[in-house]
């Protein structure tokens, strides 16, 4: 697990955990592959927001 694991770990706990509740969002929270899927969902939502930003700093004439 990457440096985003336990960021992510933690994330699924509290997000899931308070929507459908502790004991589901505990055991997604440990589950290696949840935790690994929703690693690389949040590096490619990264990922899409800085290349979006970099393409509105061109279009917009800023310096990049």
């Amino acid at each position: 697990m990457g440096p985003m694991g336990p960021i992510i770990r933690i994330a699924l706990r509290y997000g899931v955990g308070g929507i459908i509740g502790y004991e589901v969002g505990s055991q997604l929270a440990s589950d290696p592959d949840v935790v690994a899927v929703t690693t690389v969902a949040a590096t490619a939502a990264v990922g899409f927001v800085t290349e979006g930003f970099y393409l509105l700093a061109k279009r917009l004439g800023w310096r990049t």
